[in-house]
């Protein structure tokens, strides 16, 4: 968990925290990996061992077949205990770390095994997913698996505690937040500012305070906007006008940060097109400049 930058009241905390399963693109807008539902896991996980059992099936009728000639007891329960291994712990294993987390259930109900941070698993998770399971799934028919899911926040079963991994939804359509609008009183001093690189914590802590600015009391929007001010300044020169507000300032800065950026990419994508010889892409017209306000500073910026 990543929190403020500098002291505040407890309304300011809201606007500085970060979860584990939280991806911050660099405009500080926090990704949240949607956790995949009960209905949905329960779908899945029978999808899945109904693939079990084929091959749990495959592999005794294998490994038997193979024992035949040998006409051992032993060999025989070598077999029985290589095809249970095969069925339980080395199929789901090989499909989750070939596949980056998608069995044959989660591939038909659109699901994915992520790590904790949001990263694809590797042999390590699988493995212990694979083992957990056998205990959680197969030995106890099931039943530790559904309250874990059904009590987790993230529908974890243990498995996933013991792993560091969740099951999130793929077929989700990402819906990010408008870009924050240039302040036009600001738009010249913002064009000819030094800006650093904000912090992630703080980057985040300001474009949340920006999306809900308007629904703050004026006496908290400015509390809050002085206290995430004072975090920005240090990456800031020279210094705003005095008189700006600091929901103002804190859009203007947001703003100009994207303007730089989406330049830069152009620069970039150009160059990359003429070392490759590549017809250049049409290059959309510059957004006409926002008309003056007719009042200096009326209310947050939107």
């Amino acid at each position: 968990m990543i929190g403020p930058t500098s002291a505040g009241d407890g309304r300011r905390d809201d606007f500085a925290r970060v979860t584990a399963d939280d991806l911050v693109t660099g405009e500080g807008v926090a990704l949240d990996l949607p956790a995949a539902s009960v209905g949905l896991r329960m779908a899945s996980g029978l999808i899945d061992i109904a693939a079990t059992a084929l091959v749990l099936l495959a592999a005794f009728i294998l490994f038997n077949v193979a024992a035949i000639p040998g006409d051992d007891d032993a060999l025989f329960g070598a077999a029985q205990v290589l095809a249970l291994l095969v069925g339980f712990i080395a199929y789901p294993t090989a499909v989750e770390t070939l596949t980056r987390g998608r069995s044959p259930g989660h591939l038909v109900t659109g699901l994915r095994t992520v790590r904790d941070d949001g990263g694809p698993i590797s042999f390590q998770h699988a493995l212990v997913r694979s083992l957990i399971g056998f205990v959680e799934i197969w030995a106890t028919s099931g039943v530790p698996a559904f309250f874990s899911v059904l009590l987790s926040s993230r529908g974890k079963r243990l498995g996933d505690y013991a792993a560091g991994t969740y099951v999130v939804r793929e077929r989700v359509r990402l819906q990010l937040p408008q870009p924050t609008p240039m302040p036009p009183q600001l738009a010249g001093w913002a064009q000819q500012a030094d800006l650093a690189a904000l912090p992630t914590g703080t980057a985040l802590a300001v474009r949340q305070y920006l999306n809900r600015a308007a629904a703050l009391d004026p006496a908290s929007r400015e509390q809050v906007g002085r206290a995430l001010l004072d975090d920005v300044l240090p990456h800031v020169a020279p210094a705003p006008p005095a008189d700006a507000p600091p929901a103002y300032v804190l859009a203007a800065v947001v703003a100009e940060r994207r303007r730089r950026d989406l330049l830069r990419l152009e620069r970039d994508d150009a160059l990359r097109r003429r070392m490759l010889g590549a017809p250049a892409a049409p290059s959309a017209p510059p957004p006409p400049p926002p008309p003056p306000s007719a009042t200096p500073w009326a209310g947050p910026p939107r």
